[in-house]
């Protein structure tokens, strides 16, 4: 995490550059050396306010899922000794009644399999179905947020390569009108052209960086999710504590044996 905390920083640092740079004279609207944000903004024209949306909006996204997609929020896995307590003492209720008191995508999908065993039926087929289907509903919800991500990256620079059509039509428009003769005029127009492109990849880049990292991450939660459902309903099933949660000193007597 605080790998991924360096790397954010680095990131904005080297996009605020970008978009600070000294550049090129380009036209009536970039006559200074060196030019401001508020500039380029200006002489990328009316297509930088999509690419200004998205660009929060990914940022937004961004925070979102770093705050929603932790594994000590989703997972809580310090309830695990409890809950495995309480199925080798086939407290089906209780741990339903603890389980909803802490919600959680864990607790969420491990109480619909605990509703198909309240009443002591030990259909465990039917409960597989119940966390399956649990499943799919808490990961739909939670994978909204990546996905939008993705979604970004992929505007971005279709956003940018309009404004970029739009910026040449400018210019040759220009040029039709006012000939070759004053190629300053012409500059307002490709800058425009140039700076939406730019904005474009600068806003795909990062959205498609951390919608891929997002989803990693969360496919490792949800393989963490199935091991650790199956712990639990073994240990309900069996009556046996899993190996997992025994310590050496015990493991080793059980070889012994």
């Amino acid at each position: 995490m605080k790998k991924t905390g360096v790397f954010i920083v680095a990131l904005i640092g080297s996009i605020a550059s970008v978009w600070a740079a000294p550049t090129a004279q380009a036209g009536a609207a970039l006559t200074q050396e060196h030019t401001t944000l508020l500039q380029l903004i200006k002489v990328g024209g009316w297509c930088m306010w999509p690419l200004g949306m998205l660009s929060f909006a990914m940022v937004v996204f961004i925070i979102q899922n770093f705050i929603s997609l932790r594994q000590k929020t989703l997972l809580h896995t310090e309830m695990m000794p409890s809950l495995i307590d309480m199925m080798l003492q086939k407290k089906v209720r209780e741990a339903l009644i603890y389980c909803r008191k802490n919600p959680s995508m864990f607790t969420n999908v491990f109480s619909a399999g605990l509703e198909r065993v309240i009443d002591g039926v030990d259909d465990f087929d039917k409960v597989d179905e119940s966390v399956k289907e649990a499943s799919v509903e808490q990961v739909s919800r939670l994978m909204k947020p990546i996905d939008y991500l993705s979604i970004i990256g992929a505007t971005a620079p279709m956003v940018g390569l309009l404004g970029t059509v739009s910026g040449m039509i400018k210019a040759f428009q220009t040029m039709g009108t006012l000939g070759m003769g004053k190629p300053e005029l012409l500059a307002a127009n490709i800058g425009e052209a140039l700076i939406t492109t730019a904005a474009g990849l600068i806003i795909a880049i990062p959205a498609m960086f951390f919608f891929f990292g997002f989803k990693k991450s969360f496919g490792k939660t949800l393989a963490t999710l199935g091991r650790n459902l199956g712990y639990l309903f073994d240990a309900l099933e069996t009556g046996k504590r899993p190996a997992s949660f025994l310590d050496l000193e015990t493991l080793e007597k059980m070889g012994n044996n």
